[in-house]
C-alpha cells in the first residue's frame, strides 16, 4: 500500500544539502504549511478512527488500513518539522517511522492469526462505512495538496501515495461486502494479511533506506553543513 510512497518521499528529499533546495519554495510557503498541518491532523484522526472502529467491529482489515494513515501522518510530520534539519536527523526520524510501521504490521498479522483461531466474522457495516470515510479523507487531502503544490517534485509521490491508500480503502470495503455475503471472517482476514504484509515490507524498506543514509552521512559529515 504505502510502501512506495514512503520510499518516494525520501527519494525526493534526500538531496537537500545547503543550496540544493528544489522544493524549498513550496515547503516555505505558509499556506502550503497550513495544508500540511491539515493533512497531518486528518491522517492522525483517521488512524485513531480506524483503530477504534477496527477494534469495535472486530475487523482486522480496518486495523491494517490504519497503518497507512499512521505512515502518512508521519510523512507530513517529517515535512513540517524535519525537512529543514540535517539529513542525519531526517534519517533517524525515518528509522522511527519504519520501526512503527513494522511493529504495527506484525501486530496486525497477530490479530489475523487470532481471527483465524476465533472464526468470528466482523461487523460489515462498520467496516464499509469507515472504509468509505477513509477513502473520502484520502481524496480530500489529495485535492488540498494538488491545489497548492504547483509542480513540486513531490507531486508524483503524493499521487502514488493517494492511489495506494485509496486501493487500501477500497479493499476494506470489498472485504466488508465479502463478510456480508459469506457470513465468515475470511474476506476480512485475507485483506488484512495482504495489507499487513505490505506494511511490514514498506517499514523494512524505510528502515533499510534510513540506515544507508546514516552510514553515508557518517562517512561524509562535512557535506551536510555541520
Amino acid at each position: 500500500m504505502s510502501a512506495h510512497c514512503h520510499h518516494d518521499h525520501h527519494d525526493h528529499h534526500d538531496h537537500s544539502a545547503p543550496g540544493h533546495s528544489h522544493d524549498a519554495p513550496a515547503s516555505a510557503d505558509p499556506r502550503y504549511r497550513r495544508i500540511l498541518w491539515i493533512a497531518l491532523i486528518v491522517n492522525a484522526a483517521m488512524f485513531v478512527v480506524e483503530l477504534g472502529a477496527g477494534t469495535q467491529s472486530g475487523s482486522a482489515s480496518l486495523l491494517a488500513d490504519a497503518i497507512d494513515f499512521l505512515g502518512d501522518a508521519a510523512n507530513y510530520g517529517l515535512s513540517l518539522w524535519v525537512l529543514a534539519m540535517a539529513l542525519t536527523w531526517r534519517a533517524r526520524a525515518a528509522l522511527l517511522k519504519g520501526a512503527s510501521m513494522l511493529a504495527f504490521g506484525v501486530f496486525v498479522i497477530g490479530r489475523v492469526a487470532w481471527g483465524v483461531w476465533q472464526g468470528v466474522p466482523p461487523e460489515p457495516f462498520t467496516m464499509g462505512g469507515v472504509g468509505l470515510l477513509a477513502l473520502a479523507a484520502n481524496l480530500g487531502v489529495a485535492a488540498l495538496l494538488y491545489a497548492w503544490r504547483e509542480g513540486d517534485a513531490n507531486m508524483r509521490g503524493v499521487w502514488l501515495c493517494t492511489r495506494n491508500d485509496a486501493l487500501g480503502n477500497l479493499a476494506v470495503m470489498a472485504a466488508a461486502l465479502g463478510v456480508l455475503g459469506t457470513g465468515t471472517a475470511w474476506p476480512d482476514l485475507v485483506v488484512a494479511a495482504v495489507m499487513a504484509g505490505l506494511a511490514i515490507s514498506g517499514g523494512w524498506s524505510v528502515i533499510r533506506h534510513a540506515r544507508q543514509e546514516l552510514a553515508s552521512t557518517a562517512g561524509a559529515p562535512a557535506a551536510h553543513g555541520h
